[in-house]
């Protein structure tokens, strides 16, 4: 089970980064970033880049059950 978590937890972090590089338009993402940029303002897509690397190498350790 916790292959499937760790799987998961990568594609969450893997899509908040390519979101975040992009500037993506997409509504999940706009919704995401609207909450965040009251406390980050215009450094709010620099946040989700590295909260998308922290969260795809964490879940590639909880995938291989290191964590």
């Amino acid at each position: 089970m916790d292959n499937w978590w760790g799987i998961i937890i990568s594609l969450i972090g893997l899509f908040m980064f390519v979101s975040a590089l992009r500037k993506s338009e997409f509504i999940i993402y706009k919704l995401i970033t609207a909450r965040s940029r009251v406390l980050w303002g215009d450094n709010v897509h620099t946040f989700y880049l590295i909260v998308g690397i922290i969260l795809v190498v964490f879940g590639i350790l909880v995938a291989v059950n290191i964590i």
